[in-house]
């Protein structure tokens, strides 16, 4: 009982999205949805590590949010290893089919590959990844860690409210392909948040892979339903292409902001302009200004165009293109972009936007590892191409490819496209400080920043640092579309700059939706899940 009036008017939420930060001792998880968080703290009581429940967390999402990862897609993680104090990076995306080319295209009549369709899909590499860290980094078989999500199809779950929202902007894609509509559109329509929604194709494929591996996804009866539905479709992959698909373990990539040092996943990727623009607002004195003010949006997003310049003119895949990488994220090369940016007026914005759907989800267990994970189809339903019998959703991953044989990211068989989906990871002095990530194709490496500079340079709790306002800026309109908690009189002054300014709602979708993990001084972790998403964190 409150002793006075004014000592309970003064008690209040921690935060103003609704939610206090989460803190544990041992295991942590965080995920963008609840049901797939408990499966990954289950994992951790049973023994499993970081890897393992990101693994279970990833296939599950699966299930839970058909329209943002699956077995379809492809997968990034980052690892940091606690016995060893060493980070491993994990690639698991896949390759353009062996039979496509610029010039068969270019015979067909198709100057630009569509967002949709067969031409469209790539090699979807998520479950190899899913076995391999399972086999690498984790202590789990990776049927254990399948079984939640093979439940969640096989049984059936309540479509969450998020979830539903973006299934609904789906409805008519899924209506061109008939297995997608007989997968996903149950009743003939979208189901609604709170109905019950069960795949059993997807629970078969799950249990498949289960007892046999990756290999019985990559090979067999499901790479040929895959290969199939993609040829029918006007695509070109084979089964050939599925069975040659391998992860590509890599040194990741870093920088250092403010005695931090933050790793990203190396080109393909996209994590370098993520690098690049920590390094360009690093010479900034970021903490002194109003985290809420213009000076600070319009910094972001400053450099944030001087990144995406590079990322689109000079990244691609590295074993086809020579990428500068190294050169890219120097601190004199910083030094140079910075010189170009003027605090008092917007520049100019170049480059074309990359999808927007994906799913993230992080987590440290009681030894100390820590596993960055995510997962995406790429574009909402990826491909819109459902193959028949498997359940499975194909990304659209090849919509990213540049059909401009002097591009770094040209169409050549067997290269990855450039890819939007990064996972975040942060040492200090050695240590592991956190795992991050805020999902959002383009506003990944806004966010990045914005998230890491809220917590850094602007003191805020982990939960705060993922529900304060963020901002987009988009490249192809070059629009920045601002959350409506900011301040009428800061979003006044940023059109003074020259900003073109849009006001959305309180939270939106194309700001993205972070997970963050941070393992305090203490060893406490903290943990952070954005009230955008449906999702969570939970602690041991």
């Amino acid at each position: 009982m409150f002793r006075s009036e004014e000592s309970a008017t003064s008690v209040r939420r921690p935060d103003r999205g609704g939610r206090s930060t989460v803190f544990g001792t041992k295991g942590a998880v965080a995920c963008e949805h609840p049901a797939a968080a408990l499966a990954g703290v289950r994992t951790l009581d049973a023994g499993g590590n970081a890897a393992d429940a990101c693994v279970a967390m990833a296939a599950a999402m699966a299930a839970l949010a058909p329209m943002t990862t699956g077995m379809g897609g492809d997968a990034f993680l980052l690892f940091y290893e606690s016995g060893t104090g060493r980070v491993l990076g994990a690639n698991g995306s896949g390759r353009a089919p062996r039979a496509v080319s610029i010039e068969k295209l270019r015979d067909r009549g198709i100057s630009e590959i569509p967002e949709r369709g067969g031409l469209s899909v790539t090699v979807p590499g998520g479950v190899r990844l899913w076995q391999d860290a399972a086999d690498r980094l984790g202590r789990l078989s990776l049927a254990d860690l399948l079984e939640p999500a093979r439940a969640f199809a096989e049984e059936g779950h309540p479509v969450a409210e998020v979830v539903a929202r973006y299934w609904e902007v789906a409805e008519d894609l899924l209506r061109k392909n008939a297995a997608a509509a007989r997968t996903f559109l149950p009743g003939g329509r979208m189901p609604r948040p709170g109905d019950l929604f069960r795949q059993p194709e997807l629970a078969a494929t799950l249990a498949a892979v289960a007892e046999g591996g990756a290999d019985a996804f990559y090979n067999g009866r499901i790479a040929r339903s895959l290969a199939t539905a993609t040829q029918e479709a006007g695509g070109y992959m084979a089964e050939e292409d599925l069975a040659a698909h391998e992860t590509t373990w890599v040194e990741p990539i870093h920088t250092d902001y403010r005695g931090l040092r933050v790793y990203e996943i190396p080109p393909p990727g996209q994590g370098i302009a993520a690098l690049e623009m920590l390094n360009i607002l690093e010479g900034f004195d970021m903490a002194d200004l109003d985290p809420l003010g213009a000076e600070r949006i319009h910094l972001e997003v400053e450099s944030k165009k001087l990144a995406f310049e590079d990322l689109h003119a000079k990244v691609g895949d590295p074993e086809f293109a020579g990428v500068p990488t190294e050169a890219l994220i120097s601190k004199d090369y910083a030094a140079q972009l910075r010189e170009r940016i003027s605090r008092e007026r917007a520049g100019a914005s170049v480059g074309p936007n990359l999808g927007d759907d994906t799913t993230y989800l992080c987590a440290v267990d009681a030894e100390g590892n820590g596993c960055s994970f995510i997962n995406s189809l790429y574009m909402g339903f990826g491909s819109g191409i459902v193959a028949d019998g498997t359940g499975v959703c194909l990304q659209n991953r090849g919509h990213s490819f540049r059909l401009d044989p002097e591009h770094p990211n040209s169409l050549v068989p067997g290269k990855r496209p450039m890819h939007t989906i990064i996972p975040g990871l942060v040492t200090k002095d050695g240590a592991l400080w956190s795992v991050f990530g805020n999902m959002g194709g383009p506003m990944q490496p806004q966010g990045h920043f914005q998230v890491l500079s809220n917590l850094i340079d602007h003191g805020m709790t982990v939960q705060e640092s993922v529900d304060h306002p963020r901002h987009f800026h988009d490249h192809n309109s070059n629009v920045l579309l601002v959350e409506g908690r900011m301040p009428a009189d800061e979003i006044e002054r940023l059109r003074t700059f020259g900003h073109d300014v849009e006001i959305g709602a309180d939270y939106i979708v194309p700001v993205g939706g972070a997970q963050i993990i941070q393992v305090m001084k203490s060893g406490v972790r903290a943990c952070g899940s954005d009230p955008r998403k449906d999702g969570c964190a939970l602690a041991q």
